[in-house]
């Protein structure tokens, strides 16, 4: 059922879908059209690289797979928080087919992990979001992010009903109640802090930016 709402001489059809800063947003919240999208643009490109990666050197290939691909994978990356391995699973094969292209390499030839971690250094698709996240939680802790993001966390030091656990001397922050697990987990003042709380200590401490950055992806290498 199409919806219309009559502005002045002008008639507005609600639509199911919504673009914005190359997020593509469904009226139900679901991500599956915005992972249609990217997954249909980035094989398109990939597609078009390997036609011409015979005459490209590696670094060259690099260079492009991470300006029409990876890049368009990471945008806006944050909005898959807590979203089904369904949905990180048809990321993470653009991610394989991006390292393939890379590293001249066919499909079904062995060592892809080999390939993804140890020569190329990308995180897997799961580990990307959480990177983007705990990110964006150490600028946010250091007032260095935007005010409304940095409104949507509260250090458990703030909060006085718990300024006296152990939590508070952690360096943590608030996770608020949510009720609905499939949308509520997802917004950024849920899965910032949860993510920001599973943190070794270490990083909580590190006060830089650069070098949290470079301690997170450590860490995040050291799981596999």
């Amino acid at each position: 059922m199409t919806v219309c709402r009559q502005l002045g001489a002008d008639t507005v059809t609600a639509q199911d879908d919504v673009r914005l800063l190359e997020v593509t947003i469904s009226s139900d919240l679901s991500l599956q059209r915005h992972v249609f999208n990217v997954s249909a643009t980035a094989f398109y490109w990939l597609r078009q690289l390997r036609r011409v990666r015979r005459s490209l050197h590696s670094e060259s290939a690099a260079t492009l797979v991470h300006a029409f691909v990876t890049s368009r994978v990471d945008q806006c990356n944050a909005i898959l928080a807590g979203a089904t391995k369904s949905v990180t699973d048809t990321l993470q094969r653009i991610m394989n087919a991006a390292a393939r292209v890379v590293s001249d390499t066919r499909k079904f030839d062995h060592g892809l992990t080999q390939i993804l971690h140890d020569d190329l250094h990308w995180l897997d698709m799961a580990d990307r979001v959480m990177y983007k996240l705990g990110v964006n939680m150490h600028r946010c802790r250091n007032g260095k992010a935007p005010q409304d993001l940095v409104d949507c966390c509260t250090p458990v030091t703030d909060d006085v009903g718990r300024q006296r656990l152990r939590s508070a001397t952690q360096q943590l922050m608030v996770v608020p109640r949510h009720r609905l697990y499939a949308v509520g987990c997802r917004a950024f003042v849920v899965h910032g802090p949860m993510v920001w709380n599973s943190l070794p200590d270490d990083l909580h401490a590190q006060q830089d930016y650069e070098s949290f950055r470079q301690g997170l992806k450590t860490w995040l290498f050291s799981r596999y």
